[in-house]
């Protein structure tokens, strides 16, 4: 016989909606407490969830909670994202600029991309939005979503914070990482420069994300020119800036920096997530795998901010990844001048969310 939650689960798909929501508001703690009761008679609890997104926004919200929390699970996470019908639900609710869930969708999106399969998004298309002044790609979507959301502009119920690491895990994938990278039609601009300057946000989640994602694309070592050219991504300041705090140099070293850097206000602080500047540190080791990107962190004084952060940060991730840094930038190119080969990473920080 059904235990009493059982039979409580069982109320989801009532045609009523007013016990609907009394069953599914009730139900929510148990997401995280006892999964397995929405496990049942293979999964149709999670297939009546897929359904009510769609329901009052009440119930939806609900809905979209407990989807969140289950997909912690491996197994409902690859049968939630390999829905095409329901991924198609749900990224259109995402990009409607009255949805009043909006954020839990980008949650849920950011849990269903740790499914390798949805890398199947970088030819998906879906009408667009007037007012979000997109296109039919829904990366360009998301992309913009995250953009717009930065201010409220675009939904006043969103901020679209999440998205950060839906496109961080997505970017894990070589043909993602060319999107980033490729100059898209309707606007002319390289994705990746649209979310380099969220670097310095103040939203952690944001933050996070993005860091992970130009790390991830800066696995792609023909583009490293790209990454450092003034004129194209220019990703120095915004690798650099993050860990740089209110700290003094002495005026050789500061003439060399990049103007960015130079003339700093007295209260600047470090990004005060150690995991964040590990990962800066991290990618700018990797844009050293070419000896045109080790000059130029020579010659724009990256030293001098590696070793002050090294000295202030107390955390053994960042300084391991700084002495490695400094291995590199401070060897002497005619003992081994040749270029290096770079290994991808697999993130320990999955980022699965739950509420």
């Amino acid at each position: 016989m059904p235990t009493e939650l059982e039979e409580l689960v069982g109320f989801i798909a009532h045609p009523n909606p007013q016990i609907r929501l009394v069953a599914i508001e009730n139900l929510v703690p148990y997401s995280v407490s006892e999964p397995s009761i929405f496990k049942t008679e293979n999964l149709t609890p999670v297939k009546h969830l897929k359904f009510l997104i769609r329901d009052h926004p009440k119930i939806a919200e609900h809905a979209l909670t407990i989807l969140i929390n289950l997909t912690a699970d491996a197994n409902i996470v690859e049968f939630v994202a390999s829905d095409e019908k329901f991924l198609g639900i749900a990224l259109g609710l995402l990009v409607d600029a009255k949805e009043p869930n909006a954020n839990l969708l980008a949650m849920l999106l950011a849990n269903m991309t740790k499914w390798d399969g949805l890398k199947s998004i970088i030819s998906r298309k879906q009408p667009v939005p007037g007012s979000l002044h997109s296109d039919e790609l829904v990366l360009n979507q998301l992309m913009d979503l995250f953009v717009k959301g930065a201010d409220g502009s675009y939904n006043k119920h969103a901020d679209y914070d999440y998205l950060a690491y839906a496109l961080a895990d997505l970017s894990k994938h070589e043909e993602i990482r060319q999107f980033f990278l490729t100059q898209q039609e309707y606007d002319s601009v390289l994705p990746l420069n649209k979310i380099k300057v969220f670097t310095e946000h103040k939203s952690d989640i944001r933050r996070k994300g993005v860091a992970n994602i130009i790390k991830n694309v800066a696995f792609d070592v023909p583009s490293h020119p790209k990454f450092l050219d003034e004129d194209q991504i220019n990703i120095l300041p915004y690798l650099l800036l993050p860990i740089i705090g209110n700290e003094q140099y002495d005026e050789d070293e500061m003439l060399d920096m990049l103007p960015d850097l130079q003339l700093l206000p007295p209260d600047k602080q470090r990004d005060p997530d150690n995991n964040n500047i590990q990962t800066h540190v991290e990618t700018l080791t990797l844009l050293t795998t070419t000896r045109e990107g080790r000059n130029l962190m020579r010659n724009v004084k990256v030293y001098p901010v590696i070793r002050e952060t090294h000295l202030r940060v107390e955390d053994d991730g960042v300084r391991e990844a700084c002495e490695r840094l400094v291995n590199v930038i401070m060897a002497d190119e005619a003992e081994g001048g040749a270029e290096k080969g770079v290994e991808e990473e697999d993130d320990d920080d999955n980022r699965i969310v739950e509420i």
